[in-house]
């Protein structure tokens, strides 16, 4: 079955273009990971979410996809710039630890918030500090390039003679020349040729705990080398996709075109992708505002800012509501309809994944406009899917399925009316797009056998008209989330919208 043209904004071009891997069926895509000094934040949650679905999707669609996602666990400096302390060396010095038991709690705690939301992990997932001898290589290469230059025992990047054979700012869209042309005066201590030169070597200070020898002593890569590394070797010198935050584009990537280009002569992506931010109530989140919400908080409720707790599921359906590249805006308010969406869907999920097709009156006819409806909403989700990956014009198509499903259910349309071709493209369409690409699942299927039990009592004390337990059972089910829902043909649970 043909799924249509996929086209994916890229960064570099600012446009639309159609999805071409270099290899095909075989896609490389790599993804910006966390430096792994503190919890995961919501922001980063939907990052990683959002390029999780675009690896469901590419999958979905057939390709092989190699899905690399970096561990950053040295070299990203407090500020992000090319002064001060490690931000994983300065947690460890806080609370009297090595680094690395700093960076194995953080990765912990990273991958249990990505399994909760039910993100696939990646193909690979290299950490800086294992790949230091691949950094110094290119560190080599870039100076004997002629673009790099070493300063008592540091190494930086020479943007100006970069920018002479090459564009640096073409991510960014920043005017280098213009920069070069206003910062020609340096203090005399500065070891940079100029102040946009960047590290991709430091020399450790005594103090600095994490430290390599190499050919310029003792010292440690710079926070964008690593990127440049690890994505070269698992990808190659050119690959598809690259993805990470809005906040990322500069300075981080463009430095990692920088260093791919000056190193090995190659531009090294083909589709940049980055997902854009995270607001609270309109503002954006900040400490001093005291707006930062964080998942476990979310899922515990937790947060004086929040009325409830919100699932890791819920949290996801909510992510997916908003177009990738546009400013998500979180609210109590927000959730509240997000959970009521999520668990409409999981209900109709659960609807059609246990109705079959059957036919039992030859002269049923089918109904043409149903059949048009659902092929309709069909095409709109690969529609969305296919424009960007959007999965907010994805899940307006679902849940036009979704009321076909409850008109199913309740009776007022039958599978027959349908035809089977039509009733088997409904189901599968529901259920993979919804499960497999989307990454939605039900919490608690465990559940089930449980309330079973209670739903035939809830049957048994009906059928002899026992009212008063009839209420009991109905209050008791309500209190775990769960609603008794009487059918022509039966009485059958769900959960409460």
């Amino acid at each position: 079955m043909s799924f249509g043209e996929l086209r994916i904004y890229n960064s570099l071009t600012r446009k639309k273009e159609i999805f071409e891997p270099l290899h095909a069926p075989h896609v490389g895509l790599y993804v910006c990971g966390p430096t792994v000094y503190s919890d995961v934040h919501l922001g980063n949650c939907r990052t990683f979410t959002m390029f999780d679905v675009v690896y469901r999707y590419l999958s979905f669609l057939g390709y092989k996809v190699r899905y690399v996602r970096n561990i950053t666990d040295v070299g990203h400096l407090v500020g992000d710039a090319d002064e001060g302390e490690d931000k994983i060396a300065k947690k460890a010095k806080l609370e009297n630890l090595e680094p690395m038991e700093i960076v194995q709690r953080y990765t912990n705690g990273f991958h249990d918030v990505m399994k909760a939301l039910n993100n696939i992990s990646p193909s690979i997932e290299p950490t800086a500090t294992g790949h230091i001898p691949e950094q110094i290589s290119l560190v080599e290469r870039i100076i004997e390039n002629g673009y790099a230059y070493e300063r008592n025992g540091s190494v930086y990047f020479d943007v100006e003679k970069y920018n002479q054979n090459y564009h640096y700012g073409k991510l960014s869209g920043r005017n280098i020349e213009e920069q070069l042309a206003g910062h020609r005066t340096l203090d005399a201590q500065e070891e940079k040729r100029q102040p946009v030169d960047f590290a991709i070597w430091k020399k450790a200070n005594p103090e600095h705990i994490m430290r390599w020898h190499s050919p310029w002593g003792e010292g440690f890569p710079g926070w964008h080398l690593e990127c440049s590394v690890m994505s070269m070797k698992y990808l190659g010198n050119e690959f598809d996709i690259h993805g990470g935050g809005l906040d990322l584009q500069f300075p981080h990537h463009e430095c990692e075109i920088a260093q791919a280009v000056a190193g090995s002569g190659k531009d090294p992506v083909r589709y940049w992708m980055h997902s854009n931010m995270l607001t609270m109530n309109g503002t954006k989140m900040s400490k001093s505002l005291g707006n930062v919400i964080m998942p476990a908080e979310l899922f515990e409720g937790t947060n004086a800012l929040m009325s409830e707790a919100y699932s890791p599921m819920v949290l996801r359906f909510f992510m997916l509501q908003t177009h990738y590249r546009s400013t998500m805006d979180i609210s109590d308010d927000a959730l509240k309809a997000a959970k009521s969406g999520y668990l409409k869907l999981i209900n109709a999920l659960r609807t059609i994944r246990n109705m079959d097709y059957e036919n039992t009156a030859e002269d049923i006819q089918i109904n043409e406009k149903a059949v048009k409806d659902i092929q309709k909403s069909i095409d709109t989700i690969h529609k969305g899917l296919n424009d960007d990956f959007n999965t907010a014009v994805a899940l307006s198509g679902i849940f036009n399925l979704v009321k076909k499903v409850n008109t199913l259910q309740l009776g007022q349309l039958l599978p027959a009316q349908l035809g089977k071709e039509t009733f088997e493209l409904l189901k599968h369409s529901l259920l993979r797009i919804s499960e497999d690409v989307l990454g939605l699942q039900e919490e608690t299927p465990n559940l089930s056998p449980l309330i079973d039990v209670v739903l035939d009592m809830y049957k048994q004390a009906k059928e002899s008209k026992d009212y008063d337990k009839v209420d009991a059972l109905r209050q008791e089910a309500k209190a775990i989330g769960i609603v008794f829902r009487d059918l022509k043909n039966g009485s059958i649970w769900a959960y409460e919208e």
